[in-house]
Order: C-alpha cells, then structure tokens, then sequence
C-alpha cells in the first residue's frame, strides 16, 4: 500500500469506528422509548413513567409540578426523580415483562436484541479485516471488511424496525391502559450509527477497487 492509499484506508477506518462507537453506545443504553401514562392518571402530586432498551427496563418517580403544563403524559423521562430498573428476563427464565400493565412481546425483543450483537460481531470482523490490510499491506481485504460493516449497518437499522414492532405489540397489548410512547435518544445513536456503518463499508469497497472510480470518470471527461 502507497503512503495515499494507507491514509484513505485510515480515514474510512476512523468513519467505521465512529459507527461501532454509536452502535455500542445505543445498545448499551436503555432510552430506546419513553412510555408514560397521563399525568393526571394517579391524581396525586407524583406520577410513573418507564423507559427500556434492549436489555433493561427501568420505571421513574417523577414531580408533576416539573413536568412542562402543555404536556398531557407524565416525562420525559430525563427529570429527576427516583429511579428502579430491571433486567428483562428473556434469556433467563423466558419470561415476558409486564409494564403499565401492557406485555411485551418476547420472541420480537429478543429478535431485536441477538440482530444486534450479530451486528456487533460483524464490526469487530471488519475491524479486524481493516487492521491486517493496514499492517501487512493487504488490500483484498478491504473487501470483506467493507461486507462486514455494511452488513452491520443494515442490520443495524433492521434491529431499530424489529424493535419498534416489539413497542407496538406491548402497546397493544392491552388496549384498556392509556400510554402515550415516543422513541428516545437511543433509536437516534442506532439510526445514526447504521447509516455511517454502511458508508464506512461503501468507502472500503471502493478502496479495494484495483481502479479509482473517480480518475476514471475524470479520464473519461477529458477524453471527450
């Protein structure tokens, strides 16, 4: 590899990385959605409101005097106030998780979740793929890195799809429980991190090209 082509590998490795480090950060992380019933619903000066990921659900305690007065459910979720979280039961004893009286649906949850750590497998193959063509000079394999990371990024969002089914099955569950839900900063780490992967991958594919797409349309241009 020619010190330009090292350099190009590297920034689409750093691009790569970023992607990595929002995916474990969002799947780390339980604000995936917010579900809150209203404010008013206890009639007291506290009310509930609940937010989970992939892995733990955690419900909230919150002051209804610092909730915004336009807004009719109890939240965000991000004010203070006394906090328990769990974590589901899904891989231990197969139970299904019960909030607001709603039941989440386990095999999509669980589907949600094992996308992810493929997704997370497939990145430390790309990485690994990207630190040999560096080091011992190999370009062919930025091909299957660039599989790796653009794989990672679609199921990626796919995980983001299968989890949003996963919500609206817990919400119509039950459909006598009023629940207002909203995606979190979570799903936005996700979506963000799925995009750059594919991107990432896109570069490394076309950094393994024997060729540059781009001098030959310029070469091209300058024939005609």
């Amino acid at each position: 590899l020619s010190d330009s082509q090292e350099g190009k590998i590297k920034l689409a490795f750093f691009v790569a990385i970023v992607g990595v480090t929002l995916t474990v950060l969002g799947v780390g992380t339980e604000f995936w959605v917010e579900l809150s019933p209203p404010k008013d619903l206890y009639g007291n000066y506290t009310c509930l409101a609940a937010h989970y990921g992939l892995w733990k659900q955690c419900l909230r305690t919150l002051w209804v005097s610092d909730i915004d007065p336009h807004r009719n459910s109890c939240g965000p979720a991000e004010l203070p106030g006394e906090s328990n979280c769990t974590y589901f039961k899904f891989f231990t004893s197969g139970e299904n998780a019960v909030i607001f009286k709603k039941t989440t649906a386990k095999s999509l949850s669980v589907c949600a979740s094992v996308l992810s750590l493929i997704s997370i497998t497939l990145m430390v193959m790309g990485s690994i793929c990207v630190t040999m063509a560096i080091s011992k000079g190999v370009q062919f394999l930025l091909k299957p890195a660039s599989f790796c990371f653009i794989l990672s990024g679609l199921l990626v969002l796919s995980t983001i799809l299968v989890f949003h089914r996963s919500v609206l099955a817990l919400l119509g569950s039950d459909p006598r429980v009023p629940l207002y839900h909203e995606l979190s900063w979570s799903v936005a780490c996700v979506g963000a991190a799925g995009a750059v992967l594919i991107l990432g991958g896109v570069c490394f594919l076309l950094l393994s090209l024997p060729f540059s797409p781009w001098e030959r349309c310029l070469h091209k241009q300058s024939a005609t």
